[in-house]
């Protein structure tokens, strides 16, 4: 299937590792011209230096995403340096669990503001990338916003982005521009929350698995190949829509 990405240019929050890497590298392989940025520096550098060996044309740099004027003024500085924005993809996150002031404070500055922020930014290019065909703007959400077990700040403000994108999507879906999450279960890689999980608590990681009916985890190639079709013009007519990919994790009706 040809997803129409060849020559578009992608700018992605949290682009160097695990999920966001994966969409980066996906992206790459579909021709598409990435901007990135992430806190690390050096990870922002590898990461950009590994694209442009794939052909592609790619920037990044490190960039306090809770810092809206630096982030915007980022985002306008890729536009121009790209030509233009096809795809806005927000992957930062901060993964606080805790129920706790700061915790909550974080995830939505994080999450939510950094996503906010950076579509306001984006937006005019978004439009003018629409006016000549497709646009779209994805938010990495999770699972864990239809999950209650116990009283967290993570899960409701993964919940506020899907609430978010139904609204962005409904009040630009004559302009063009569509507005998608993804809500990834469980996702393993070196590094990440469940391989963490895994070497500091074997026992629970154990039982995490067996709650899944596939028994594992997913891989972020299999998070980024789904996020890049929904981003892509081959996914014309999906917009306000929230993506599970669990595994059959949860037991919740989508309809």
């Amino acid at each position: 299937m040809d997803l129409g990405l060849k020559g578009k240019k992608a700018l992605i929050l949290g682009g160097t590792r695990g999920i966001g890497r994966a969409i980066a590298e996906s992206l790459a392989a579909e021709g598409v011209d990435i901007g990135l940025c992430a806190r690390n520096g050096d990870q922002v550098a590898s990461t950009v230096s590994a694209l442009q060996a794939s052909g592609v044309r790619a920037t990044g740099q490190s960039v306090d995403v809770m810092q809206a004027d630096a982030l915007k003024s980022w985002i306008g500085l890729v536009a121009e340096e790209l030509g233009g924005l096809d795809m806005l993809i927000s992957n930062a996150g901060a993964m606080a669990q805790g129920f706790d002031p700061a915790s909550w404070r974080q995830n939505f500055e994080l999450d939510v503001l950094a996503a906010v922020n950076a579509f306001e930014a984006a937006e005019p290019h978004l439009s003018h990338a629409a006016q000549g065909g497709d646009a779209s703007f994805t938010i990495i959400s999770s699972i864990s916003a239809s999950v209650a077990d116990q009283a967290g700040s993570y899960g409701p403000v993964k919940a506020s982005l899907i609430h978010m994108a139904k609204g962005l999507a409904r009040q630009h879906a004559r302009s063009g521009i569509r507005v998608n999450t993804i809500s990834p279960g469980m996702v393993y890689f070196e590094g990440g929350v469940w391989h963490q999980v895994e070497q500091n608590m074997p026992d629970f990681f154990k039982k995490a698995l067996a709650r899944n009916p596939t028994g594992r985890c997913a891989t972020p190639e299999e998070i980024a190949r789904a996020t890049v079709f929904l981003a892509s013009p081959a996914s014309s007519y999906t917009t306000g829509s929230n993506l599970i990919i669990d595994g059959a994790l949860s037991n919740k009706v989508d309809f």
